[in-house]
Formats: structure tokens, C-alpha cells, sequence
């Protein structure tokens, strides 16, 4: 049984025939489903393009509120969109853990809800559906039209939606992209933190990248953080492309046929963003200035073992002719040996890389340092010292930024559980030169910082 009930109210005219049907349905809420639906939405336009007229509303909204014996958790939600009002309520279900919900519509606007739930929920959300009929309507498609969405109207839904959530406050503070002095300004590159986005439930907020129908973060709110991300680094959002994360050492080269999973990107083409998703993961960046050519890399401890940073190396040097001496690397923002650990058959592969990558060896479940690991196969495989950077060995004292000890800053699988967000690594090769265009980046976009508790900023 549903565990919310939404009366979708957009539409009917405001009259005695009406709000007999709206009545009709809520009665038929109390008298079905009062022992099961803790909630019950009635969502109602205040705009007079939704067919509403506003003295009459006025009027339905007071009859409303008038009415003896309510279930418990009544409430009108009401705004001048259907986007607004939907991401209202999901709001105020996700604040209550609910997934369960009937909504109650006339049969000709089911397709259209349909498409509004398609938007902005995920599979987490199971939804049933009740017919709101009102007899007296003469003008009902037949049934045969009932589910059809026309293209217009598709692109009016998806406006709507891309409208609203464009006019949202960025969340927990400004949008801050954390770069390296490293790579030169022929490229952009960045990896982003928690702040400045839309998404809002506590594990997921704000600045999360990545949509999963196993999360509640719905792909119309990570394409409005994308973006915003864009719109602050400079890139064109329709021309970006991110991993496809495998857990492996799979690389695509862009221009050639597609994988259906990697977790490597290279490309020397200009004004197209690539990125790598991280979450105690590590994103990679790679950088040719020499070659004008990029890469990016995921490398958790299995990738990282699998030797997906040289793998992405390799495919710059075999498909752009790079030379190793060139290439330049910056590790992100990564979970630590602080906080990362392993059953003790898996570490003893990074025990055997070097046993300084491991702590506790002969514990059950010894720490692990991904980033030292990582470090050690690059330079084992002839990248130079000086040309990489994110890691303590290279960067002064606290850069090496565990993703699980700064709640505040990054997303953390080992610390939020698998309802975790995700921050990206990214980088692409710019279509023009800098000079000359003072205030391309703006002020919030940082170089790699010191992170302590008074937040100072550094250069590395």
C-alpha cells in the first residue's frame, strides 16, 4: 500500500462539479488507505495558465482547508508549476524516508505526470496510479490518446523543470572547483567539491555529479550541477563525457567506437570536457602540453592495482605520440590510509608494491594508501617525480586531502554508506588562448589548497 497519496488538482476548473471530485477523492483517501498513508498531498496551481482561476482557487483552497476529519498529514501544495509542486512534495517525502506513493489524476493527464515523475524521481520510487474522473467532463480524449505525450509538450515538461531548478540557491556554500598550478593554461581542468549545488538530501548534498537509479538524486538535478560547474569553469556542458566506471583498468580513446564500461578517457580534441567520478576513489588528470593532449583516470584500489593511471598513459603515448617526460598527472581527492581499509588478502598486493602502503599489515583488515600505491606504479612507469602532483611526498603538509576526514569538503563512500554522492575530476583542452581575457575563472575557482580549520588557501 502507498505510503503518500498525491491529488493532482492542475487543470480542474474551479466549480461545484469540481471540487465534488476533489472531495470524492478524498474520501475515498480516508476510507482506503487512512490505516497505510501517513501523507496526503493535494496539488493545486495558483497560476491563471494552469486553468485555475484565481478567485475561484481561492475559494476551492478555503473549502479545503474547511473540511472536518482530514486524515492526518493533509496538505495543499501550491505553486505555479507542476515542476515546483512535484519537487515540493518530493522533497518533504525524501525528508521522511517515503518511496511508496499513489497518485490520484484524471486518466488524460496521466502521461504527463508520468513524464514529470520520469524527470525528477529515480527507481527508489515505486508509483501506482488512480483514476480522478469527473463524469460530468464531456471532453475526454479517448482512451486510445490518454497515453501519448506529444513532442511539444515533452519539451515543455523538460523546460518547466530545467526553469525551476535553475532558479534554486546553490547549497552549503559556494561552488569551488580545486585546481593545480601543475597544468599549464592551454587546458581547464578542476575537481570539484560538495558546495554550491542543489541536490539536498544530507549524504547527497549539494554539489553531487552523478545520477544512480539506486539513489534519490534524479538525472534533471545532476545535469542542473553540471551546469552550474560549467558555467563557472567555462565549458560547454553538451560537449562533456564522463567514465562509464568499471573498477578496472578499461580505457576509451575518444574518437574510437565506445565500451560500455571503462574507466580511462583520453582525447586531443579541443572544447571537449572529460571526467572521472570519485568518491574515496581517485580521479586523475593527465595533461600534454607538448602533444596538446588529456586524459582522465578512476582508480580505486582495484583499478589502481590494475594499473588503470598507466593503461591511460599508455594510450596517450600509443594514440598522440606523447612522450613520457611530458605528461604531466594530479591525483584528487581520495580516501586515505587514515580511513581506507581491506581484508588482509587483498592489502598484501599493495604490501607486495611496497610495504609502506600498508599499515597494520598483520591485522585482519590492514589501512591502505591508494595514492602512494598510484604514485609508484606512475613513476615505476617512467613518469617523472616532479610531474605529479595531490600527494604528500610532492605538496606541502596536509594537501593530501582524504575524502572520508572532510565531510564538509567531499563526498565519502567508506563514511556516508551507498546512498553517496560523487565528485568528478575533469580537464579539456582549451579552443582559445588565455591571454588577454582577465576574469575567465572566476573568484571562487581555487588552486590546490591547504585545507585546515581555519580553510586556508595555498598554492601548490
Amino acid at each position: 500500500m502507498a505510503e503518500a497519496v498525491l491529488i493532482d488538482s492542475f487543470g480542474l476548473k474551479s466549480n461545484s462539479r469540481s471540487n465534488c471530485v476533489l472531495l470524492k477523492a478524498l474520501k475515498a483517501v480516508q476510507n482506503f488507505h487512512a490505516t497505510n498513508a501517513k501523507f496526503l498531498y493535494l496539488m493545486h496551481c495558483h497560476n491563471l495558465k494552469c486553468g485555475n482561476d484565481l478567485e475561484h482557487g481561492d475559494n476551492e483552497l478555503e473549502m479545503m482547508n474547511s473540511l472536518p476529519a482530514l486524515p492526518g498529514g493533509f496538505e495543499i501544495i501550491s505553486n505555479s508549476s507542476m515542476a515546483a509542486t512535484l519537487y515540493t512534495i518530493k522533497q518533504k517525502l525524501d525528508e521522511n524516508n517515503v518511496s511508496s506513493i499513489k497518485i490520484m489524476t484524471r486518466p488524460q493527464r496521466r502521461a504527463l505526470m508520468e513524464v514529470f515523475i520520469d524527470q525528477l524521481f529515480t527507481d527508489v520510487y515505486h508509483f501506482e496510479f488512480e483514476d480522478l474522473v469527473d463524469l460530468g467532463e464531456n471532453h475526454i480524449k479517448d482512451s486510445t490518446e490518454l497515453n501519448v505525450v506529444t513532442n511539444q509538450e515533452l519539451e515543455e515538461i523538460q523546460d518547466d523543470i530545467k526553469t525551476f531548478l535553475r532558479s534554486l540557491p546553490g547549497l552549503k556554500g559556494e561552488l569551488t572547483i580545486l585546481t593545480s598550478s601543475l597544468i599549464p593554461d592551454s587546458f581547464i581542468h578542476g575537481f570539484t567539491t560538495r558546495t554550491g549545488g542543489i541536490s539536498y538530501i544530507p549524504t547527497l548534498s549539494s554539489f553531487n555529479l552523478f545520477s544512480s537509479t539506486k539513489r534519490r538524486d534524479p538525472k534533471a538535478v545532476v545535469q542542473e550541477n553540471l551546469r552550474r560547474l560549467a558555467q563557472a569553469a567555462g565549458f560547454d556542458p553538451e560537449k562533456f563525457h564522463r567514465i562509464k566506471t568499471d573498477h578496472a583498468n578499461g580505457v576509451w580513446i575518444m574518437g574510437k567506437k565506445e565500451p560500455e564500461s571503462y574507466d580511462g578517457i583520453t582525447t586531443n580534441q579541443k572544447g571537449v570536457t572529460i571526467a572521472a567520478l570519485g568518491a574515496d576513489c581517485m580521479p586523475l588528470i593527465f595533461a600534454d602540453p607538448v602533444k596538446k593532449a588529456c586524459g582522465v583516470a578512476h582508480s580505486g584500489w582495484k583499478g589502481t592495482m590494475l594499473g588503470v593511471a598507466m593503461a591511460t598513459i599508455n594510450a596517450l603515448v600509443a594514440e598522440y605520440d606523447c612522450h613520457l617526460e611530458d605528461i604531466l598527472v594530479v591525483m584528487g581527492p581520495s580516501v586515505g590510509p587514515c580511513c581506507f581499509t581491506l581484508p588482509r588478502d587483498s592489502a598484501k598486493t599493495f604490501y607486495n608494491l611496497d610495504p609502506q602502503c600498508v599499515r597494520l599489515f598483520d591485522s585482519p583488515n590492514p589501512y591502505v594508501d591508494i595514492r602512494r600505491a598510484t604514485r609508484i606504479l606512475l613513476e615505476r612507469g617512467g613518469i617523472l617525480p616532479q610531474n605529479i602532483k595531490g600527494d604528500s611526498k610532492s605538496d606541502s603538509q596536509n594537501l593530501d586531502l582524504c575524502t572520508s576526514c572532510h565531510p564538509d569538503m567531499f563526498f565519502s563512500h567508506v563514511r556516508d554508506g551507498n546512498n553517496f554522492g560523487s565528485q568528478i575530476g575533469f580537464i579539456l583542452i582549451r579552443e582559445y588562448k588565455s591571454e588577454g581575457l582577465p576574469g575567465l575563472f572566476p573568484h571562487h575557482l581555487y588552486n590546490w589548497f591547504q585545507y585546515s580549520s581555519g580553510s586556508e588557501i595555498s598554492s601548490i
